[in-house]
């Protein structure tokens, strides 16, 4: 005995799975989940479907369509497999990724990784509590085991980490995953480095408000103003007093750029001038050259014995006479 269903698919149900409503469409652009959508009624109907059918289904260029199916492979939601494509089963990946098998450990070691994921648990519970009310989506659960294992980040430090996107409005993965790296390469791993890095920032942005309010700014810097700062005071290693003496060295111009400013610090960092007792001595010294370098009678070097005796001596290299 069969039994053969008697009515339209076209009012038939498709199950999504809902995974990829909290995981992958909210960043996918609109034409591509029509395309996820499309194949998924192509595969309840056993309809067999190519790129150019979906493209005139849906009104879209088959160039799109291309694209969206690529889309979809990258991230892992189908598979192409000898030109067909395979709809991946997303509930199925999601509790793949967090599955680990057993392996033997001592006893040592049970011990101290039984403690070890007391401490992440309850960092992963803090975490879902504060800032997702307790529904934080399965996927935050793998990329948190990865701020743990790929940065050797301290539970704290993780907290603190979500804390920080969570203030700037900004708690999805891309940012996240973008600040861990920044504080991971200004050596955060602990919370008295997180606090150290903190400090760090609050100074060098009390000296870039200085800086423009010296400079007489009624805005804020941009960009490119701040990177230049940065690199007077983590690369040049120059504290507010050297950058201030080089500020004063603005008064006389209408307006004064960040790349003018640039020039004097870089000339003394060659220079190997780190202090500003250096700098001032430096200042006085090429000010006392210049001084006679005006005072020659440049008539006594119209003839030849002139230059020659201009030539033989400290002034034969006029470049230095100009230097800041």
């Amino acid at each position: 005995m069969n039994f053969e269903k008697d009515w339209s698919t076209l009012f038939e149900d498709i199950n999504i799975p809902e995974v990829f409503c909290t995981e992958y469409m909210k960043d996918a652009p609109g034409d591509y989940v029509k395309i996820y959508l499309s194949m998924l009624m192509f595969v309840k109907q056993h309809t067999e479907i190519t790129p150019l059918e979906i493209s005139k289904q849906l009104n879209l260029p088959i160039a799109s369509v291309e694209q969206g199916l690529q889309y979809w492979e990258e991230h892992m939601v189908i598979t192409k497999k000898l030109g067909d494509y395979v709809i991946n089963d997303l509930k199925q990946q999601e509790v793949n990724k967090r599955y680990s098998p057993k392996v033997t450990s001592s006893p040592e070691e049970a011990v101290k990784n039984n403690s070890m994921n007391v401490k992440r648990t309850q960092a992963i519970n803090a975490i879902n509590s504060i800032f997702f009310q307790g529904v934080m989506s399965p996927t935050w659960y793998t990329d948190i085991d990865s701020l743990f294992t790929k940065y050797q980040f301290e539970e704290d430090v993780v907290i603190s980490l979500f804390q920080y996107c969570f203030d700037r409005q900004a708690l999805h993965r891309k940012y996240l995953f973008a600040v861990a790296d920044g504080w991971a390469k200004s050596g955060i791993v602990t919370m008295q480095d997180v606090d150290n890095y903190y400090a760090a920032f609050e100074k060098t942005n009390q000296i870039k408000k200085a800086i423009a309010k010296k400079l007489g700014f009624k805005r804020n810097l941009s960009e490119y103003e701040e990177a230049y700062i940065d690199k007077w005071l983590s690369d040049y290693h120059y504290s507010m007093d050297v950058i201030e003496v080089a500020l004063k060295k603005t008064t006389s111009k209408t307006n004064p750029s960040f790349d003018y400013i640039d020039k004097i610090l870089t000339d003394w960092h060659e220079r190997k001038l780190k202090t500003v007792p250096e700098i001032t001595e430096f200042l006085k010294t090429q000010k006392e050259k210049q001084k006679e370098f005006k005072q020659l009678d440049f008539s006594s070097l119209t003839n030849h014995k002139g230059i020659q005796k201009y030539n033989d001596t400290q002034f034969s290299d006029l470049s230095h006479f100009y230097a800041n």
